[in-house]
């Protein structure tokens, strides 16, 4: 991804964040993509790709601070890691490029941060928020998967793949896992800030995602007071826009596009 498209860093909250700006049609709203929990921009492979020569909008994603090659400007994070990065880092980056219209896409830990964003009331004109296998309360699946996860980590293999995307594996690794598996983070929810969200939203998430189940878009609905939309794939876990591209990239033309 970052071979075919300019990577640059810029300072936010003294620290580094590495970020890539793809350029699409000037009067349209730029798509802000947030990564997962163990995601990066390299982590998204072509998909970033694939969206732009869908729906011709300029996009913007970034690795978070302690993600890929950006600076970790913290020893580690806590259980509010979410909110900072949705109403401190995200808010101060997207001033500092000047974005004054967005669309938000976020997946997993990026959809519940894109949430938290959409629903503080920003400056930012929000015209749509799509969130994909998103988390808006703790569920004993999710605590279940982080812990597979750790084993996994431990056990080399889903180390050897964070290697590809980020600087320091192992201290990503270890912040996310920490922040997720500390005892107060049984009572995080963040069912206010959707509640508070006013744009359209489209909902997506595969049936057997190990890391919730669709119990999270059921509250989300319920929350909105907007227009919702939603697809739920078969067959299909935790990274809908990776195991079935081509349904997520016809639901996004139907949702930015179309509607």
């Amino acid at each position: 991804m970052s071979d075919q498209f300019t990577l640059k860093k810029v300072e936010i909250l003294g620290g580094f964040l590495e970020y890539i700006y793809i350029p699409g049609e000037k009067d349209l709203p730029t798509l802000v993509m947030l990564h997962e929990g163990l995601g990066s921009i390299s982590a998204w492979k072509e998909f970033p790709k694939q969206v732009s020569n869908t729906i011709h909008n300029p996009i913007l994603l970034y690795s978070r601070h302690g993600y890929g090659s950006s600076s970790f400007i913290k020893q580690k994070i806590c259980s509010s890691y979410m909110h900072d990065e949705a109403l401190k880092v995200l808010p101060a980056l997207i001033s500092r490029l000047k974005l004054s219209r967005i669309i938000l896409y976020g997946h997993s830990d990026g959809a519940s941060i894109a949430a938290i964003f959409a629903g503080s009331g920003p400056t930012t004109t929000i015209e749509g928020v799509i969130l994909e296998a998103p988390h808006v309360f703790v569920e004993e699946i999710s605590i279940e998967g982080i812990k597979m996860a750790k084993l996994a980590f431990e056990n080399g293999n889903l180390k050897r793949g964070l290697k590809k995307h980020h600087d320091d594996p192992d201290r990503t690794f270890q912040n996310w896992s920490e922040a997720w598996l500390e005892p107060n983070f049984l009572n995080w929810n963040i069912q206010k800030y959707v509640r508070n969200i006013s744009a359209p939203v489209l909902l997506i998430q595969g049936e057997n995602d190990i890391y919730g189940s669709l119990k999270q878009l059921d509250a989300i609905e319920s929350d909105l007071k907007g227009d919702c939309s939603r697809l739920v794939l078969q067959n299909t876990g935790h990274s809908p826009h990776k195991e079935q591209p081509s349904s997520v990239l016809h639901a996004l033309k139907i949702f930015i596009i179309d509607r």
